[in-house]
Protein backbone atom coordinates (compact mmCIF):
# COMPACT_ATOMS: atom_id res chain seq x y z
CA UNK A 1 0.00 0.00 0.00
CA UNK A 2 1.50 3.32 -1.04
CA UNK A 3 1.69 5.69 1.92
CA UNK A 4 0.34 9.18 1.64
CA UNK A 5 2.65 11.91 2.91
CA UNK A 6 0.41 14.96 3.13
CA UNK A 7 -0.55 16.81 6.30
CA UNK A 8 -2.53 14.56 8.64
CA UNK A 9 -4.73 15.11 11.67
CA UNK A 10 -2.60 16.06 14.69
CA UNK A 11 -3.47 12.85 16.62
CA UNK A 12 -1.52 10.74 14.13
CA UNK A 13 2.09 10.15 15.27
CA UNK A 14 4.61 11.11 12.59
CA UNK A 15 6.71 8.00 13.25
CA UNK A 16 4.00 5.33 13.40
CA UNK A 17 3.28 3.76 10.00
CA UNK A 18 0.45 1.57 11.33
CA UNK A 19 -1.37 4.60 12.73
CA UNK A 20 -0.71 6.60 9.54
CA UNK A 21 -2.14 3.86 7.34
CA UNK A 22 -5.20 3.55 9.59
CA UNK A 23 -5.74 7.32 9.35
CA UNK A 24 -5.10 7.49 5.59
CA UNK A 25 -7.11 4.48 4.45
CA UNK A 26 -9.75 3.72 7.09
CA UNK A 27 -10.65 6.40 9.63
CA UNK A 28 -13.51 8.56 8.45
CA UNK A 29 -14.23 6.46 5.36
CA UNK A 30 -17.82 5.21 5.11
CA UNK A 31 -18.21 1.51 5.85
CA UNK A 32 -21.32 -0.35 4.70
CA UNK A 33 -20.11 -3.95 4.98
CA UNK A 34 -21.82 -5.68 7.91
CA UNK A 35 -18.80 -7.78 8.81
CA UNK A 36 -16.52 -4.73 8.94
CA UNK A 37 -19.14 -2.77 10.90
CA UNK A 38 -19.29 -5.61 13.44
CA UNK A 39 -15.49 -5.82 13.65
CA UNK A 40 -15.15 -2.11 14.34
CA UNK A 41 -17.90 -2.19 16.99
CA UNK A 42 -16.08 -5.01 18.80
CA UNK A 43 -12.69 -3.32 18.53
CA UNK A 44 -14.01 0.03 19.75
CA UNK A 45 -15.52 -1.75 22.76
CA UNK A 46 -12.23 -3.51 23.43
CA UNK A 47 -10.50 -0.13 23.34
CA UNK A 48 -12.55 1.27 26.26
CA UNK A 49 -10.10 2.68 28.79
CA UNK A 50 -7.11 2.06 26.53
CA UNK A 51 -5.44 3.85 23.65
CA UNK A 52 -6.58 3.00 20.12
CA UNK A 53 -3.06 2.01 19.08
CA UNK A 54 -3.16 -0.75 21.72
CA UNK A 55 -6.08 -2.32 19.86
CA UNK A 56 -4.81 -1.48 16.38
CA UNK A 57 -1.58 -3.37 17.08
CA UNK A 58 -3.64 -6.40 18.18
CA UNK A 59 -6.23 -6.28 15.40
CA UNK A 60 -4.85 -9.31 13.55
CA UNK A 61 -4.82 -11.25 16.83
CA UNK A 62 -8.48 -10.31 17.35
CA UNK A 63 -9.35 -11.44 13.84
CA UNK A 64 -7.70 -14.79 14.47
CA UNK A 65 -9.11 -15.23 17.98
CA UNK A 66 -12.68 -14.31 16.99
CA UNK A 67 -13.08 -16.28 13.74
CA UNK A 68 -12.42 -13.20 11.60
CA UNK A 69 -15.43 -11.54 13.27
CA UNK A 70 -17.91 -14.07 11.96
CA UNK A 71 -20.91 -13.15 14.16
CA UNK A 72 -22.67 -16.50 13.66
CA UNK A 73 -19.65 -18.45 14.88
CA UNK A 74 -19.04 -16.07 17.78
CA UNK A 75 -22.68 -16.23 18.90
CA UNK A 76 -22.23 -20.01 19.31
CA UNK A 77 -19.15 -19.78 21.55
CA UNK A 78 -19.44 -21.93 24.66
CA UNK A 79 -17.78 -21.50 28.05
CA UNK A 80 -14.76 -23.56 27.00
CA UNK A 81 -14.12 -21.21 24.07
CA UNK A 82 -14.52 -18.14 26.29
CA UNK A 83 -12.03 -19.56 28.78
CA UNK A 84 -9.52 -20.18 25.98
CA UNK A 85 -9.93 -16.57 24.83
CA UNK A 86 -9.20 -15.37 28.36
CA UNK A 87 -5.82 -17.12 28.08
CA UNK A 88 -5.02 -15.53 24.69
CA UNK A 89 -2.20 -13.03 25.22
CA UNK A 90 -2.77 -11.52 21.78
CA UNK A 91 -6.01 -9.82 22.83
CA UNK A 92 -7.17 -7.75 25.80
CA UNK A 93 -8.06 -10.45 28.33
CA UNK A 94 -10.68 -8.48 30.23
CA UNK A 95 -13.41 -11.00 31.01
CA UNK A 96 -16.28 -8.52 30.63
CA UNK A 97 -14.96 -7.38 27.26
CA UNK A 98 -14.43 -10.94 26.00
CA UNK A 99 -17.90 -12.03 27.09
CA UNK A 100 -19.39 -8.89 25.54
CA UNK A 101 -18.19 -10.04 22.11
CA UNK A 102 -20.45 -13.10 22.34
CA UNK A 103 -23.37 -11.03 23.67
CA UNK A 104 -22.87 -8.43 20.95
CA UNK A 105 -22.69 -11.08 18.21
CA UNK A 106 -26.11 -12.39 19.25
CA UNK A 107 -27.58 -8.87 19.33
CA UNK A 108 -25.94 -8.07 15.97
CA UNK A 109 -27.57 -11.13 14.38
CA UNK A 110 -30.95 -10.09 15.79
CA UNK A 111 -30.60 -6.66 14.17
CA UNK A 112 -29.64 -8.25 10.84
CA UNK A 113 -32.84 -10.33 10.99
CA UNK A 114 -34.97 -7.31 11.89
CA UNK A 115 -33.49 -4.80 9.41
CA UNK A 116 -32.09 -7.03 6.69
CA UNK A 117 -28.59 -5.72 7.46
CA UNK A 118 -26.73 -4.09 10.32
CA UNK A 119 -25.70 -1.37 7.87
CA UNK A 120 -29.31 -0.33 7.33
CA UNK A 121 -29.86 -0.16 11.09
CA UNK A 122 -26.68 1.62 12.20
CA UNK A 123 -26.60 4.31 9.49
CA UNK A 124 -30.07 5.53 10.48
CA UNK A 125 -28.42 7.42 13.35
CA UNK A 126 -26.88 9.83 10.80
CA UNK A 127 -29.82 9.75 8.36
CA UNK A 128 -27.79 7.48 6.03
CA UNK A 129 -25.32 10.28 5.18
CA UNK A 130 -21.90 10.94 6.72
CA UNK A 131 -21.68 13.99 8.96
CA UNK A 132 -18.73 16.09 7.76
CA UNK A 133 -17.44 18.45 10.43
CA UNK A 134 -15.07 21.41 10.03
CA UNK A 135 -12.86 21.30 13.09
CA UNK A 136 -9.77 23.52 13.08
CA UNK A 137 -8.01 21.39 15.69
CA UNK A 138 -8.42 17.99 17.30
CA UNK A 139 -9.21 19.76 20.59
CA UNK A 140 -12.56 20.87 19.14
CA UNK A 141 -13.72 17.33 18.36
CA UNK A 142 -16.39 16.21 20.86
CA UNK A 143 -16.19 12.95 22.78
CA UNK A 144 -19.87 12.29 22.11
CA UNK A 145 -22.83 13.84 20.31
CA UNK A 146 -26.62 13.59 20.31
CA UNK A 147 -26.32 10.98 17.55
CA UNK A 148 -23.84 8.84 19.50
CA UNK A 149 -26.03 9.13 22.60
CA UNK A 150 -29.07 7.95 20.63
CA UNK A 151 -27.06 5.09 19.12
CA UNK A 152 -25.74 4.05 22.52
CA UNK A 153 -29.19 4.10 24.09
CA UNK A 154 -30.68 1.97 21.33
CA UNK A 155 -27.80 -0.51 21.21
CA UNK A 156 -27.97 -0.97 24.99
CA UNK A 157 -31.74 -1.48 24.78
CA UNK A 158 -31.03 -4.27 22.28
CA UNK A 159 -28.58 -5.97 24.67
CA UNK A 160 -25.20 -4.71 23.44
CA UNK A 161 -22.35 -4.15 25.92
CA UNK A 162 -19.44 -1.67 25.80
CA UNK A 163 -21.43 0.74 23.64
CA UNK A 164 -21.50 3.94 25.70
CA UNK A 165 -21.92 7.27 23.87
CA UNK A 166 -18.16 7.94 23.74
CA UNK A 167 -17.45 4.48 22.32
CA UNK A 168 -20.28 5.00 19.83
CA UNK A 169 -18.82 8.32 18.71
CA UNK A 170 -15.39 6.74 18.17
CA UNK A 171 -17.18 3.99 16.23
CA UNK A 172 -18.97 6.58 14.10
CA UNK A 173 -15.61 8.21 13.31
CA UNK A 174 -13.94 4.88 12.56
CA UNK A 175 -16.70 3.78 10.16
CA UNK A 176 -17.09 7.11 8.38
CA UNK A 177 -20.51 7.92 9.77
CA UNK A 178 -18.73 11.04 10.96
CA UNK A 179 -15.77 12.61 9.17
CA UNK A 180 -13.73 14.45 11.78
CA UNK A 181 -10.57 15.04 9.76
CA UNK A 182 -9.49 18.54 10.73
CA UNK A 183 -9.51 21.28 8.08
CA UNK A 184 -5.70 21.18 7.78
CA UNK A 185 -5.70 17.42 7.05
CA UNK A 186 -5.38 16.32 3.44
CA UNK A 187 -8.42 14.08 3.95
CA UNK A 188 -10.69 16.87 5.17
CA UNK A 189 -14.03 16.71 3.39
CA UNK A 190 -13.13 13.56 1.44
Amino acid sequence: MKRMTNNRCSWVPVNDVLYQEYHDYEWGRPVHDDKKLFEMLILEGAQAGLSWITILRRRENYREAFNNFNAEKIAAYDEEKIQSLLLNEGIIRNEKKVRSVVTNAKAFLNIQKEYGSFDKYIWQFVNYEPIVNSWKSHDEVPAQTEESQAMSKDLKKRGFKFVGPTICYAYMQATGMVNDHTVDCFLYGK
